[in-house]
């Protein structure tokens, strides 16, 4: 099938809802299986002035690339299956492929598709392509086409089954978070992780994910140090962090205006990627945390470093008046203590004291934002 035939069922498929999931999944086989077409045929305006296109990083050498594969840990045959995303021109595909690994290629930039699809071909179904851009998964878009792209039409796509939250992890994702929002896609990797949406209702995904040091150290800060934030007591309750590989940037090389890999000209700061594990805990959720107040949780955690060192004896007055100092002995916290001491394990436990006192009320979080931010 031609590729445009093949895209022209997608979306048809991706418009049909619940009714063209069966669709979906022929239409996903029909793109892995086009015949590659030249670049203005095969997406036409995907490439646009080199300003536009969005920067991908890649491994420069494949020693470097056989490094990563071995610190992923990978496991041959019945492993998890692998997607890697934005593989570009295939430097780390190969290695990946070597463990022996399930690959799927979730490649955005239409220009690397030919290659990939060539390296797919040379192989007996290792190896699956698919135009998709992993960080735009589940975008909120009236008209999909690729590399938009629904995840249940993926995964069905791929015969990836949802599995239970406390079961084996079923998917390791792999890549390079998009240098240039960092910050803003591990904020939405944390809301689809605990509300359990996107590739995450499917169970327990690891991300295996390169960024930079800063991004690195704000992840994994402790409780008092200055880059100690909401966002790094979410993602430490939500996962175990592990560091796998840190590397210089000048060991990584971009893309440029015609897809060649070139080394980047900008002196970046910091100097070094580091390749994060995220594995997502079997005991995230309770009878008190749940993916339905989930929400709940976020607001009482961000409005709690609104004023990081705002007493935690004067918050639970206000949230919490009746109940307060009980909850406070169970945290065996003073009354001047601060939330920027408070472990993140602290965090959840006040969450779900809070949830079982009659006298809390949620709305209350919604309520106060104003109170704190003017004292701030």
């Amino acid at each position: 099938m031609w590729a445009a035939e093949a895209r022209l069922l997608a979306g048809e498929a991706l418009a049909g809802g619940v009714r063209g999931r069966g669709r979906a999944a022929a239409a996903l086989r029909a793109l892995s299986h086009s015949r590659p077409l030249p670049l203005a045929e095969e997406a036409p305006g995907a490439v646009g002035p080199p300003g536009r296109r969005a920067l991908q990083r890649f491994p420069a050498a494949p020693e470097l690339a056989r490094t990563v594969a071995r610190t992923l840990r990978l496991r041959p045959g019945a492993g998890p299956c692998v997607f890697e995303c934005n593989p570009g021109p295939g430097i780390l595909t190969r290695a990946l492929l070597q463990t022996g690994a399930r690959v799927v290629a979730l490649e955005s930039d239409a220009a690397f598709l030919p290659h990939l699809q060539s390296l797919k071909n040379s192989l007996d179904g290792q190896l699956e392509v698919v135009h998709c851009d992993f960080f735009a998964l589940d975008c909120n878009s009236e008209i999909l086409k690729p590399p938009a792209m629904l995840s249940e039409h993926l995964f069905e796509g791929l015969g990836i089954q949802e599995v239970p939250w406390t079961a084996d992890i079923p998917v390791k994702i792999v890549g390079f978070l998009p240098s240039r929002r960092e910050p803003h896609t591990l904020w939405r990797l944390l809301y689809s992780l605990y509300q359990r949406l996107s590739v995450f209702s499917y169970g327990r995904i690891e991300l295996n994910m390169f960024l930079s040091e800063k991004e690195y150290t704000r992840l994994v800060s402790k409780p008092n140090e200055k880059k100690y934030q909401a966002l790094s007591v979410l993602w430490q309750i939500a996962c175990d962090i592990e560091l796998l590989h840190m590397e210089p940037l000048s060991s990584f090389v971009m893309n440029s205006r015609n897809c060649v890999p070139q080394k980047s000209k900008k002196v970046e700061s910091p100097s070094n990627l580091c390749l994060v594990k995220m594995t997502p805990r079997k005991d995230l959720f309770s009878e008190s945390l749940t993916p339905l107040n989930s929400t709940f949780f976020f607001h009482l955690v961000k409005q709690s470093f609104v004023k990081h060192k705002f007493k935690l004896m004067d918050n639970l007055n206000l949230w919490n008046p009746f109940d307060g100092e009980n909850i406070l002995k169970r945290l065996k916290r003073q009354e001047d203590d601060t939330f920027n001491s408070l472990f993140p394990h602290e965090f959840k436990y006040l969450f779900e004291a809070m949830e079982g006192s009659q006298s809390f009320s949620q709305m209350w979080l919604f309520e106060n934002v104003e109170q704190l931010t003017s004292k701030s």
